[in-house]
């Protein structure tokens, strides 16, 4: 599984998507999905020249089309105010977002909290959970961990008895981790208390650490996430490769790496540098800014 593919370097097998018991299926999609790309008139990516340059040069070479990296995207959207919404950002989704856990990060120490959420979508196997939250635990780093309902696989009417104190109510006795079941993301990845993301490295959350200078415990589940994985700790190095199944000391060893090593320090140099990078790709005359105007005129001319 650690075998390169020599086609799509610098991916290796693991890190391509895996088809399942759905083979035919996924297949089909993806086959799909390819035919509707070679025949469209262009193709437009939430990512940046400044950080695939050498894959989006082969993306349109190989197809000839023209190709429109304008991310990130969510740059280009404002969060809502309390009495404002928007199509990007629904009121529902801000009125559910705890912004509790904003004045916790107010009390912690600057680069010292991890922040820990795995996005809408993905789950993890009960073991999983439980090793997870020892590992955290057992660091002695402060975290903000998001446990969205549904996030643990099957019936749970035991996990109280099998987990660190405090894992009811939301705040682990000792006083060192936090738990809320939303968080407002990109504020907290903003906060200067926050000094890695423990992720599944789904697209968006990757642009949204990278567009605040956030290094990440990378914890992959399925589709590109393993792909993005590979991404944040072989080629950007700004990424700690964690992969299911979990064990507690493992989980520990990564965080301390990531928190409390010259090798977490020097990942949280580069996470800066690729954040100044991309601020200039999206600033006027950046590749993102030149992007999407080349977009607009491209459209008016259809």
């Amino acid at each position: 599984m650690d075998v390169a593919v020599e086609e799509l370097p610098p991916l290796k097998v693991k890190d391509m998507i895996a088809v399942g018991n759905n083979r035919e299926e996924l297949l089909r999609f993806v086959k799909l999905d390819a035919e509707n790309a070679r025949t469209s008139a262009g193709i437009i990516i939430n990512t940046s020249d400044v950080l695939e340059s050498a894959e989006l040069k082969k993306l349109r070479s190989d197809l000839s089309l023209p190709v429109f990296a304008v991310g990130p995207l969510h740059k280009f959207a404002t969060p809502p105010t309390a009495t404002s919404s928007s199509s990007l950002w629904p009121m529902q989704v801000w009125q559910d977002e705890d912004r509790m856990c904003m004045e916790w990060l107010d009390s912690q120490a600057p680069r010292s909290v991890l922040y820990v959420s795995f996005g809408s979508l993905a789950s993890m196997g009960q073991r999983d959970f439980i090793e997870m939250a020892w590992g955290l635990v057992n660091s002695g780093r402060p975290f903000l961990w998001v446990i969205r309902r549904g996030s643990v696989k099957g019936a749970q009417p035991h996990l109280d008895s099998t987990l660190p104190d405090g894992f009811g109510n939301g705040t682990i006795k000792s006083g060192i981790g936090k738990i809320v079941e939303w968080a407002p993301q990109r504020a907290i990845l903003a906060h200067q208390a926050v000094g890695g993301f423990w992720t599944h490295c789904g697209w968006n959350s990757t642009l949204e650490a990278l567009t605040e200078g956030v290094p990440m415990i990378c914890t992959p589940f399925f589709s590109d996430q393993m792909g993005n994985t590979r991404y944040m700790a072989d080629v950007w190095k700004v990424g700690v490769e964690l992969r299911v199944p979990l064990e507690r000391g493992r989980v520990e060893g990564a965080i301390q790496r990531m928190l409390a090593t010259g090798d977490g320090e020097a990942m949280r140099t580069r996470a800066k540098e690729l954040k100044s990078v991309i601020s200039n790709a999206n600033e006027e005359g950046g590749s993102s800014c030149q992007a999407a105007d080349d977009l607009l005129f491209f459209l008016s001319s259809l």
